[in-house]
């Protein structure tokens, strides 16, 4: 089996476990990676997803005996990150390893990146005269800037986990030691949230991509709250603080 998923107390885990050719885009990885994604999205009890790697590599990016043959339908090796990016509650991947080509693109397809201080970050493709694929570059200049993507793609610089913190790809980087502590921390709180709040939240972040007019932003974020001020767990909560507040 190339990915495990193991759910309990609401955070299910999926695990790149092809260790052998090293979690790379095979068609076997990728078609698990993607039923993986789609059964955690069914589960209603999953409020949140950790995305993990076994292995000295996260991932090598593409497959080397499947890069020299024209497939069929090209597009059918992002079908794993597509999955990634439709599970609707928050995704954080925690980063042990080396991210290589398309590799990087597991941490694209996430909400939040938590990375240990030996990973780092190597979008190679123009090494092997590829051009990136399934929105690749669209997705890094989101998180690093027009510059940074022209760095790391066209003049293939390598960011370490430090200076990917530094530069927007990563949200946090911690000892080696410490990456499970630090991601148990961020979905333990995302745990204690009320799950439709969050769900809702993460769907209007995703929208907020195709926006530019702020105007906009603010009143399809305007709807969503009106919703969440007449659910039971909004007012559950205000009476909560109220009580702790007069204590």
């Amino acid at each position: 089996m190339s990915v495990a998923v193991e759910v309990a107390d609401h955070v299910a885990t999926i695990t790149l476990a092809d260790v052998e050719r090293r979690n790379s885009l095979n068609p076997v990885l990728v078609a698990e990676l993607a039923a993986a994604c789609d059964e955690v999205s069914r589960d209603r009890e999953v409020r949140v997803v950790v995305l993990r790697a076994e292995g000295p590599v996260f991932s090598s990016g593409g497959d080397v005996d499947a890069l020299g043959v024209r497939a069929e339908d090209p597009t059918a090796v992002y079908a794993g990150f597509r999955a990634l990016e439709a599970i609707p509650v928050p995704v954080v991947v925690a980063v042990h390893a080396p991210m290589i080509g398309a590799g990087v693109s597991f941490l694209l397809a996430c909400d939040v990146a938590v990375a240990a201080e030996s990973a780092t970050f190597d979008p190679r493709f123009l090494d092997i005269a590829i051009h990136p694929g399934g929105g690749h570059l669209w997705k890094l200049e989101q998180r690093v800037g027009r510059q940074g993507a022209a760095a790391m793609v066209l003049l293939g610089d390598t960011l370490t986990a430090r200076e990917a913190v530094e530069r927007g790809l990563v949200w946090r980087c911690v000892p080696d030691g410490g990456l499970d502590d630090e991601v148990r921390r961020l979905v333990r709180t995302v745990v204690r949230r009320d799950p439709a709040v969050v769900r809702r939240a993460k769907t209007t972040l995703k929208l907020s991509r195709a926006l530019t007019d702020p105007r906009m932003a603010a009143e399809i974020e305007q709807v969503h709250q009106d919703w969440s001020t007449r659910q039971p767990a909004f007012t559950a909560a205000v009476d909560q603080l109220r009580r702790r507040i007069r204590s």
